[in-house]
């Protein structure tokens, strides 16, 4: 199957516009219809530990952004960072059905989202922050958008062909996601001296932080620090625009690759896994 027919079939519903998006049975397999067949010459566990990987960053992001709901500054925020979130969700629940099908140990979305403890996890960090304020998740949306833009549109050609057309479909999406944060942070960066201030602390917070995106992108295709230029780009138009400037910083030692997190993650964990881990096999 070429990545056109990938590509489409992952973005067809199914006949009864059914769409998984919470926990329980009874629901579409994201990969229905994809010849999920690992190809010859194609690392299995790579795979597998790659998708999940991916798949944490953005269901960890989803997470967060969800916590937004009934706090954002205006309703039409809250509606917009609700899409992005859902956005988030939907990439997680493909890469993680991805990383499942390739582990081949009968683990599918669920099992990996809601079963596995924190250290399991591979997300990198940043994304496990508490939210903060609004300039600081609008900060770090702004970096992990174009992390994951940068890094996705190179995977478009990745040699597993799930995964290039995951990475399609995600560009389309991170595109948006990054325009997003972009115009608030411009807004917050030239706006009153409050916003101003918020700003320049969220730059300082989030910059011990971006040294682990160069590290965790490497595989099919991508080298280590391959994005970091695009990101760099990216952060350096705002301030250019704002006169703010991206601080240097001492990068926070270990990594979420690695499964070591802040203290942060488990309690998010456990906010997300709870009625998963309450009612096993739930059905309705």
């Amino acid at each position: 199957m070429n990545d056109d027919h990938v590509y489409l079939s992952l973005t067809e519903g199914d006949a009864g516009g059914d769409a998984r998006w919470a926990f329980g049975t009874g629901f579409e397999d994201p990969l229905h219809g994809v010849d999920t067949t690992v190809p010859d010459g194609v690392d299995r566990d790579a795979l597998a530990a790659y998708c999940l990987a991916l798949g944490d960053d953005a269901l960890i992001s989803s997470q967060r952004l969800a916590e937004w709901c009934t706090r954002a500054p205006e309703l039409e925020e809250e509606v917009a960072l609700a899409n992005i979130g859902l956005d988030l969700l939907g990439q997680a629940r493909l890469l993680l059905s991805r990383a499942g099908q390739a582990e081949g140990a009968g683990r599918d979305e669920d099992a990996l989202a809601y079963f596995r403890d924190p250290a399991d996890f591979r997300n990198v960090r940043l994304a496990e922050l508490p939210n903060g304020d609004f300039a600081f998740s609008i900060t770090r949306l702004l970096v992990l958008s174009s992390w994951r833009l940068a890094l996705f549109a190179r995977l478009t050609s990745a040699a597993d062909p799930v995964l290039a057309a995951v990475a399609a479909k995600a560009v389309k999406e991170l595109a948006y996601h990054r325009e997003y944060a972009a115009q608030w942070a411009l807004r917050l960066g030239d706006g009153t001296e409050e916003s101003r201030a918020r700003m320049v602390r969220a730059f300082a917070e989030i910059a011990p932080w971006l040294a682990e995106l160069s590290a965790a992108e490497a595989g099919f295709g991508v080298e280590p620090g391959a994005t970091a230029q695009d990101v760099a780009a990216v952060l350096a138009s705002v301030a250019a625009e704002t006169g703010l400037t991206v601080p240097e910083a001492t990068p926070v030692p270990g990594s979420g690759r690695d499964g070591e997190h802040t203290e942060h993650l488990a309690p998010l964990l456990a906010e997300l896994q709870s009625v998963a881990r309450a009612h096993p096999e739930a059905t309705w």
